[in-house]
Protein backbone atom coordinates (compact mmCIF):
# COMPACT_ATOMS: atom_id res chain seq x y z
CA UNK A 1 0.00 0.00 0.00
CA UNK A 2 1.23 3.35 -1.02
CA UNK A 3 1.19 5.92 1.54
CA UNK A 4 0.97 9.85 0.40
CA UNK A 5 3.52 12.09 2.09
CA UNK A 6 3.04 15.01 3.59
CA UNK A 7 4.73 18.32 2.40
CA UNK A 8 6.89 20.10 5.30
CA UNK A 9 4.81 23.28 4.90
CA UNK A 10 1.70 20.98 5.66
CA UNK A 11 2.88 19.79 8.44
CA UNK A 12 4.19 23.00 10.00
CA UNK A 13 0.87 24.63 9.18
CA UNK A 14 -1.71 21.57 10.35
CA UNK A 15 0.49 21.38 13.28
CA UNK A 16 -0.26 24.84 14.53
CA UNK A 17 -4.28 23.95 14.44
CA UNK A 18 -3.83 20.73 15.46
CA UNK A 19 -4.71 19.32 18.72
CA UNK A 20 -2.70 16.70 19.10
CA UNK A 21 0.74 16.96 18.41
CA UNK A 22 2.71 15.25 15.53
CA UNK A 23 6.33 14.64 15.01
CA UNK A 24 7.37 14.14 11.18
CA UNK A 25 10.01 11.75 9.75
CA UNK A 26 10.81 12.57 5.86
CA UNK A 27 6.71 12.87 5.12
CA UNK A 28 5.39 10.54 7.67
CA UNK A 29 3.75 12.35 10.91
CA UNK A 30 3.68 10.08 13.74
CA UNK A 31 0.74 11.36 16.59
CA UNK A 32 2.60 11.98 19.95
CA UNK A 33 1.20 9.88 22.94
CA UNK A 34 0.35 11.67 26.37
CA UNK A 35 2.53 11.81 29.37
CA UNK A 36 2.15 10.64 33.01
CA UNK A 37 2.52 13.08 36.05
CA UNK A 38 5.86 12.31 37.05
CA UNK A 39 7.49 12.58 33.42
CA UNK A 40 5.77 16.16 33.10
CA UNK A 41 7.00 17.03 37.13
CA UNK A 42 10.38 15.91 36.02
CA UNK A 43 10.16 18.20 32.31
CA UNK A 44 9.28 21.33 33.94
CA UNK A 45 11.67 20.92 36.58
CA UNK A 46 14.26 20.09 33.88
CA UNK A 47 13.33 23.47 32.27
CA UNK A 48 13.11 25.33 35.03
CA UNK A 49 16.36 24.82 36.28
CA UNK A 50 17.97 25.48 32.90
CA UNK A 51 15.75 28.67 32.74
CA UNK A 52 16.49 30.30 35.82
CA UNK A 53 20.24 29.70 35.65
CA UNK A 54 20.15 30.71 31.99
CA UNK A 55 18.37 34.23 32.53
CA UNK A 56 20.04 37.04 31.10
CA UNK A 57 22.70 34.47 29.25
CA UNK A 58 22.52 34.50 25.41
CA UNK A 59 20.93 30.97 25.41
CA UNK A 60 17.51 30.07 26.45
CA UNK A 61 15.43 27.13 26.91
CA UNK A 62 12.58 25.96 25.30
CA UNK A 63 9.71 23.37 26.01
CA UNK A 64 7.96 20.91 24.52
CA UNK A 65 5.94 22.62 22.39
CA UNK A 66 8.81 23.95 20.41
CA UNK A 67 9.64 21.60 17.87
CA UNK A 68 13.50 20.74 16.41
CA UNK A 69 13.68 20.65 12.75
CA UNK A 70 16.56 18.01 11.96
CA UNK A 71 17.75 17.99 8.39
CA UNK A 72 19.20 14.46 7.34
CA UNK A 73 21.34 13.78 4.00
CA UNK A 74 17.63 12.12 2.75
CA UNK A 75 14.97 13.90 4.47
CA UNK A 76 14.05 16.26 6.86
CA UNK A 77 12.31 15.35 10.35
CA UNK A 78 10.89 17.62 13.03
CA UNK A 79 10.56 16.24 16.91
CA UNK A 80 8.99 17.58 19.93
CA UNK A 81 11.68 17.17 22.51
CA UNK A 82 10.67 17.71 26.43
CA UNK A 83 13.00 20.55 26.36
CA UNK A 84 16.47 22.35 24.44
CA UNK A 85 18.69 24.87 25.03
CA UNK A 86 19.23 27.24 21.95
CA UNK A 87 21.86 29.58 21.73
CA UNK A 88 21.51 30.51 18.26
CA UNK A 89 17.43 30.78 17.70
CA UNK A 90 15.09 30.91 14.57
CA UNK A 91 13.15 33.88 13.59
CA UNK A 92 10.45 34.61 15.99
CA UNK A 93 7.10 33.64 14.09
CA UNK A 94 8.89 29.80 13.12
CA UNK A 95 7.36 26.82 15.08
CA UNK A 96 10.40 24.78 15.30
CA UNK A 97 14.03 25.42 15.86
CA UNK A 98 17.33 24.46 13.85
CA UNK A 99 19.82 24.73 16.33
CA UNK A 100 20.04 23.11 19.38
CA UNK A 101 23.05 23.56 21.73
CA UNK A 102 21.25 20.90 24.46
CA UNK A 103 18.29 18.81 24.14
CA UNK A 104 16.53 16.72 27.02
CA UNK A 105 14.15 13.60 26.92
CA UNK A 106 12.24 12.09 30.34
CA UNK A 107 12.94 8.53 29.17
CA UNK A 108 9.76 6.15 29.79
CA UNK A 109 8.95 2.81 29.10
CA UNK A 110 7.04 3.68 25.41
CA UNK A 111 9.20 6.29 24.35
CA UNK A 112 12.83 5.06 25.77
CA UNK A 113 13.99 2.82 22.64
CA UNK A 114 12.77 5.85 20.52
CA UNK A 115 14.71 8.09 22.60
CA UNK A 116 17.91 5.85 23.05
CA UNK A 117 18.06 5.02 19.66
CA UNK A 118 16.16 6.78 16.51
CA UNK A 119 16.01 10.04 17.91
CA UNK A 120 19.50 10.14 19.60
CA UNK A 121 21.19 8.79 16.20
CA UNK A 122 19.09 12.06 14.36
CA UNK A 123 19.96 14.47 17.25
CA UNK A 124 23.44 13.55 17.34
CA UNK A 125 23.88 15.00 13.60
CA UNK A 126 22.89 18.42 13.99
CA UNK A 127 26.03 20.37 13.83
CA UNK A 128 25.00 22.96 17.17
CA UNK A 129 24.03 20.23 20.01
CA UNK A 130 26.60 19.50 22.32
CA UNK A 131 24.48 17.51 24.81
CA UNK A 132 21.98 14.76 25.02
CA UNK A 133 20.67 14.40 28.07
CA UNK A 134 18.40 11.20 28.92
CA UNK A 135 16.37 11.59 32.18
CA UNK A 136 15.03 8.67 33.90
CA UNK A 137 11.90 8.38 35.33
CA UNK A 138 12.61 5.65 38.27
CA UNK A 139 15.62 6.89 39.37
CA UNK A 140 17.30 9.73 40.04
CA UNK A 141 19.81 9.19 36.68
CA UNK A 142 20.29 11.08 33.72
CA UNK A 143 22.56 9.71 30.95
CA UNK A 144 24.18 12.60 29.05
CA UNK A 145 26.01 12.06 25.84
CA UNK A 146 28.50 15.23 25.51
CA UNK A 147 30.13 16.70 22.38
CA UNK A 148 34.10 16.23 22.46
CA UNK A 149 36.57 16.47 19.59
CA UNK A 150 36.34 12.75 18.96
CA UNK A 151 32.71 11.94 18.98
CA UNK A 152 29.78 12.03 21.58
CA UNK A 153 30.79 10.03 25.17
CA UNK A 154 28.42 8.81 27.39
CA UNK A 155 28.52 9.90 30.91
CA UNK A 156 26.22 8.59 33.57
CA UNK A 157 25.28 11.06 36.75
CA UNK A 158 23.14 9.05 39.47
CA UNK A 159 22.12 10.48 43.21
CA UNK A 160 20.21 13.78 44.36
CA UNK A 161 23.87 15.12 45.60
CA UNK A 162 24.82 14.62 42.08
CA UNK A 163 25.21 17.95 39.88
CA UNK A 164 25.79 17.67 35.81
CA UNK A 165 28.22 20.55 34.75
CA UNK A 166 27.35 21.50 31.66
CA UNK A 167 30.00 24.28 30.33
CA UNK A 168 28.53 24.08 26.75
CA UNK A 169 25.91 26.17 27.93
CA UNK A 170 27.75 27.82 30.93
CA UNK A 171 25.63 26.16 33.84
CA UNK A 172 25.04 23.39 36.21
CA UNK A 173 22.08 20.82 36.58
CA UNK A 174 21.57 19.49 40.19
CA UNK A 175 19.79 16.30 39.92
CA UNK A 176 17.66 17.25 43.34
CA UNK A 177 16.25 20.21 41.22
CA UNK A 178 15.08 17.86 38.58
CA UNK A 179 13.82 15.31 40.50
CA UNK A 180 11.77 18.00 43.10
CA UNK A 181 8.84 16.93 44.36
CA UNK A 182 9.00 13.70 42.27
CA UNK A 183 8.54 10.26 43.97
CA UNK A 184 10.63 7.98 41.64
CA UNK A 185 9.13 4.17 41.43
CA UNK A 186 8.93 1.76 38.94
CA UNK A 187 6.56 2.77 36.10
CA UNK A 188 3.25 0.59 35.74
CA UNK A 189 3.19 -1.99 33.10
CA UNK A 190 0.33 -0.67 31.82
CA UNK A 191 1.03 1.21 28.82
CA UNK A 192 -1.84 3.75 29.23
CA UNK A 193 -0.30 4.91 32.56
CA UNK A 194 3.42 5.57 30.74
Amino acid sequence: MKRNLVRIVDYLDGELTSPIKHEYLGGVTYAMAGANNRHNRIATNTLVAMGTRLRGKPCQPFNADTKVRIRLPTHTRFYYPDGMVVCQPNPEEDSFQDNPAAIAEVLSKRTRRIDEGEKKDAYLTIPSLNVYLLIEQEAPLVTVFRRTETGFVREVYEGLETVIPLSEIDIELPLAEIYSGVECAPEPSDPEDS
